[in-house]
C-alpha cells in the first residue's frame, strides 16, 4: 500500500535518542565480549568465554537495533510507507527477541554440556574477569533503561504503549548479559571455595530460562503490534460508544490498529439519520488519545 496523500506519519521524535545510546552499549559490548573471550581462554573458563560470546551474539542484535532506528529515519517520509515507519523499530524488537530466544537455547545447550564434560578452571583470574564483564552490563543496563523509561508512557485503553521496543529488546540483551555475568561469578566463586564447580552449568540453565521468559515476552508484544492485534477491545469500544453517544449515528463497521507504539489508525463507517458530515464525526474522536489517522464514512438512512 502506497500513501498518496501529504499526510505526515512521522513517529520518530526520539529515535536519535535511544540510537545514541544503543551506539555507546554497542562499543562497552564488543570491547568486553573481546577481553572476555580471551580471558576465557587463557584462564581455561567456559563460563567467561560462553559469557563472551552470548555478548557477541547480543552485539549482532544491537546492530539490528541501530540498522532500524537509521532505516526508519531514512524513509520516514517515504511515500511507499502508507502509515509511516513506525513499525520498523517493532520489527528490530521482534527480530532481536528472537536473538534473545536463540541466546536462551544456546546457553542451555552449553550448560549442559558442561556438566556431561567439565572442565579445571583458573577461578581466582576468571572470576576478576566476569566481574568487570558485570560491571560493564549493569552501566549498560542503567543506560538503556533510562531511555526505555524515558518513552514508557502509554494509554490504558489501548495497551499499546508509546514505548520504544528497540531500546526495550537492547535493554533486556544487556539484563541477559548481566545475567549469565553473575551466573559464572557465583558459580566461580562456589567452585573455588567448595569445590561445586557443577553450580556453574547448573546457573546457566537458570538463566536460559530466565531469557527465555523475557524473549517470549517481548515477542508477544512486538508481534500483536506487527500483526494488528495489539489493540483491546475496551479501547475500541470507548470509540464506538463516544459515536454512538450522538443521537442519529450508529457505527457499522469499525477497524482500530497501531501504525507505531502509541499511535493508532481508525476506519469508521457510520448510519446518520440526521445531516452529520464526515469532519463532524471525526470530532467527536479529538478528546480520545494516540489516534493520528482516522477516516470517517458517513451513509444516510
Amino acid at each position: 500500500m502506497t500513501r498518496c496523500d501529504l499526510d505526515e506519519h512521522d513517529f520518530l521524535h526520539s529515535s536519535a535518542h535511544g540510537e545514541r545510546r544503543v551506539l555507546m552499549v554497542l562499543g562497552l559490548t564488543l570491547v568486553t565480549m573481546a577481553v572476555e573471550i580471551v580471558a576465557g581462554l587463557i584462564f581455561n573458563s567456559m563460563a567467561l568465554t560462553a559469557d563472551g560470546w552470548h555478548m557477541g551474539t547480543h552485539a549482532a542484535a544491537f546492530g539490528i537495533t541501530i540498522f532500524a532506528y537509521r532505516y526508519a529515519r531514512k524513509n520516514a517520509k517515504n511515500p511507499r510507507f502508507s502509515f509511516g515507519t513506525g513499525k520498523v523499530s517493532v520489527l528490530g524488537g521482534f527480530a532481536s527477541a528472537v536473538a534473545l530466544g536463540v541466546v536462551a537455547i544456546l546457553m542451555a545447550v552449553e550448560s549442559i554440556h558442561r556438566i556431561i564434560e567439565p572442565e579445571e578452571i583458573r577461578f581466582n583470574e576468571a572470576i576478576g574477569v566476569a566481574v568487570v564483564g558485570l560491571v560493564v552490563n549493569l552501566a549498560s543496563a542503567f543506560l538503556l533503561k533510562d531511555g526505555h523509561q524515558h518513552h514508557h508512557h502509554g494509554h490504558d485503553h489501548g495497551h499499546s504503549h508509546d514505548e520504544d521496543h528497540n531500546l526495550k529488546a537492547a535493554y533486556f540483551h544487556v539484563l541477559a548479559d548481566a545475567i549469565t555475568s553473575i551466573a559464572a561469578i557465583v558459580a566461580l566463586t562456589f567452585g573455588r571455595i567448595f569445590g561445586w564447580a557443577v553450580l556453574d552449568p547448573v546457573m546457566g540453565v537458570v538463566g536460559s530460562l530466565v531469557i527465555t521468559k523475557w524473549a517470549i515476552g517481548l515477542m508477544k508484544e512486538t508481534s500483536g503490534i506487527l500483526l494488528d492485534s495489539s489493540v483491546s477491545p475496551e479501547f475500541c469500544e470507548s470509540i464506538r460508544s463516544t459515536v454512538e453517544a450522538e443521537q442519529g449515528l450508529a457505527v457499522t463497521d469499525l477497524h482500530v490498529w497501531a501504525v507505531a507504539p502509541g499511535h493508532h489508525a481508525v476506519i469508521l463507517s457510520v448510519d446518520a439519520s440526521n445531516d452529520w458530515k464526515p469532519g463532524a464525526v471525526k470530532l467527536l474522536l479529538d478528546d480520545i488519545g494516540h489516534l493520528v489517522h482516522v477516516n470517517v464514512e458517513v451513509h444516510r438512512i
